[in-house]
């Protein structure tokens, strides 16, 4: 790698494979250097956790010029966190990427996602990082109608960087083109329905975590999901910092 040239991070959560993360890799390694530490298959629903007790192993999928794969059997964070430590421990990255993921991380999503916890570790070290997903969970998604939004992103996100705590939630809808991109906020949604029981053959019972997701304010038209819908690339500048401020006042009186 040319050590010249900035480098970028890219991890996700669909596993170092998916069609996703090397279509990402493919829109923006003429732009840095790409060193790649993704999960070694599926990890979504990890959103920032990190393994405690189990160990952890690294391996070289891939090396050419200008690019490095490596996998990881840990979750998305766990992938971070070795890169740093392993992969690039004396050169920083300037910015860290999570995805393209195979569907959408808006609204309520984002708190579960580990293509989001792969942005906010690099943002908790300080470095830009920024999220790109897609409304579309098929294995063959078409990630090309996103080449040119992801690459005046991440060029002018490595020009100008983003403010320390903050990183950024990009969401596509699923079309052949998009109407223009909206900066908005999280829509207030909930998911319903998360848990079905079935009953095995041996005579016991198990569940699988599914669920229906409902917009609780579908006419507002400034969140993510209303850009989503209309057909908007829709970035939401995301805090790593969750203090609830406008209840340090109010709660003031607790401390008497």
């Amino acid at each position: 790698m040319d050590k010249r040239k900035p480098l970028i991070l890219i991890s996700n959560d669909d596993g170092y494979a998916a069609k996703g993360i090397n279509s990402l890799v493919a829109m923006v390694r003429d732009l840095a250097d790409v060193l790649v530490c993704a999960p070694d298959s599926a990890r979504s629903g990890y959103s920032c956790a990190f393994s405690a007790t189990l160990p952890l192993t690294l391996h070289q999928q891939h090396q050419e010029e200008g690019v490095e794969i490596w996998s990881c059997n840990g979750t998305p964070v766990d992938c971070v966190k070795l890169a740093m430590a392993e992969l690039c421990p004396d050169r920083r990255p300037a910015l860290v990427l999570g995805g393209i993921n195979h569907g959408d991380n808006a609204s309520v999503n984002s708190h579960y996602s580990g293509t989001m916890g792969v942005v906010r570790e690099g943002c908790m070290k300080s470095i830009p990082s920024v999220a790109f997903s897609l409304c579309d969970h098929r294995d063959d998604a078409d990630f090309e109608p996103l080449r040119p939004y992801v690459r005046r992103m991440v060029a002018r996100v490595l020009t100008e960087g983003l403010p320390e705590g903050v990183c950024l939630n990009v969401n596509f809808p699923k079309l052949p083109s998009f109407r223009g991109v909206k900066v908005c906020r999280m829509t207030k949604g909930i998911w319903y329905n998360e848990v079905e029981k079935c009953h095995h053959p041996r005579n016991y019972d198990y569940w699988w975590m599914v669920g229906h997701y409902a917009n609780l304010e579908p006419e507002s038209d400034d969140t993510d999901e209303w850009a989503l819908d209309h057909g908007y690339v829709a970035i939401t500048p995301t805090r790593i910092d969750v203090t609830a401020y406008d209840m340090l006042d109010r709660m003031s009186n607790w401390t008497e």
